[in-house]
């Protein structure tokens, strides 16, 4: 009985949570791999580990071909048919040779090739993990800071990095800090660095954290219909029900605003506007401009124009800091005709007074009758 690999195998298996099958089919090929440079020839090497006993044969094997390129490596059909009449194009054929004794070299070499195979596996066992977690929210602590990222734990001995253009304005990070993002996208084909790549800018961030704080979106009788942002700064959600017992904005606010104001302390007091969601264009967009009230609106379907009119004392809240509140009610106007063309037109009384005075001139009507 072989000791020393029943125990690599499962000192490996147990701290590194990979199933025994995989540390043996790393084994196997560390072994091949020491054999090949042991005999320092060009051949191909198969071994076989017992997973009761640990004992292992080596076996040497050429590929069965037409037409011999490889002489270390391949055989002709009809040299393979000598052997083994069966034997088939693309089959292998194979001789036990003498298994190695393990020296200095092949110990390190069949080191070097298990820590290569358990990583690899490590990354089909995350893989595995969080497929499924796509656009969800992952939480962990954060373990590594650089100028350009952050990377942190997930469990399961994984870890999520966050790069700087995915994280929100001015918001900094310490080591031991718990941080929470979006998985975007998981990295198959690297040989190094996180795998799970998470995004704190998306709307799907937003849509999540309401997700995790209110019941009533979390059990799909409150549904989002619409999520627009300038992230870290301000956002707008739009909501919807068919419940008449139950009023969607309030169960999003949540007493003295404890739901809402929870999702923003989680991103660095983002300002968050619940609107109710409308089918109507005309009320959706009244909707919109919240906390601004409008005074008039008016919709032209043929230039794709909606125009709002706020009382002067109205306009810097309608406008919102740096545009803020005009810009992502325009958002969801596109978002609700699912059309980039419309555009949203804010102007107050006293404009829309001047509009239709200049658009009378331009008729140029004549005061005296056409005779």
């Amino acid at each position: 009985m072989n000791k020393e690999i029943l125990t690599v195998v499962e000192l490996v298996s147990n701290e590194k949570s990979i199933p025994r099958k995989k540390i043996f089919e790393a084994l196997e090929i560390a072994i091949a791999t020491a054999t090949k440079k042991k005999y320092n020839q060009d051949i191909d090497v198969r071994v076989n580990i017992n997973q009761k006993t640990g004992d292992f044969d080596t076996f040497r094997r050429w590929l069965v071909v037409e037409r011999v390129v490889q002489p270390t490596l391949e055989i002709t059909l009809e040299a393979a048919r000598f052997e083994d009449s069966d034997v088939e194009l693309g089959h292998y054929i194979e001789c036990q040779i003498r298994s190695i004794q393990f020296d200095r070299i092949a110990t390190q070499t069949a080191k070097q090739v298990i820590f290569q195979k358990v990583r690899e596996a490590e990354r089909d066992v995350v893989v595995q993990q969080f497929s499924k977690k796509n656009g969800e929210i992952l939480s962990g602590t954060v373990k590594k800071i650089s100028k350009d990222s952050v990377i942190f734990e997930v469990g399961h001995n994984a870890e999520a990095m966050i790069v700087k253009e995915k994280m929100l304005p001015r918001e900094i990070f310490r080591i031991n800090d718990r941080i929470k993002g979006v998985l975007q996208e998981i990295r198959r084909d690297i040989s190094r660095g996180p795998q799970l790549i998470v995004d704190r800018t998306s709307d799907k961030m937003l849509t999540e954290l309401f997700r995790m704080e209110v019941p009533e979106i979390y059990e799909r009788i409150v549904e989002i219909k619409v999520v627009v942002r300038d992230p870290g700064i301000r956002s707008k959600i739009a909501v919807f029900t068919n419940d008449k017992r139950v009023d969607p904005v309030g169960a999003c606010v949540g007493i003295r605003g404890s739901r809402v104001q929870a999702v923003s302390n989680e991103l660095c007091g983002e300002r968050i506007d619940v609107i109710l969601w409308n089918e109507n264009l005309t009320q959706f967009t009244i909707n919109a401009m919240a906390p601004a009230e409008v005074s008039s609106i008016i919709v032209d379907e043929e230039r794709y124009t909606v125009d709002v009119t706020v009382e002067e004392k109205n306009l810097a809240q309608a406008i919102g800091r740096n545009g803020q509140n005009v810009k992502l009610a325009s958002k969801l106007l596109k978002d609700h005709q699912d059309d980039d063309r419309w555009e949203l037109n804010i102007m107050t009384d006293k404009g829309i007074s001047h509009k239709n005075q200049n658009f009378e001139k331009n008729l140029n009507i004549s005061k005296n009758p056409i005779n």
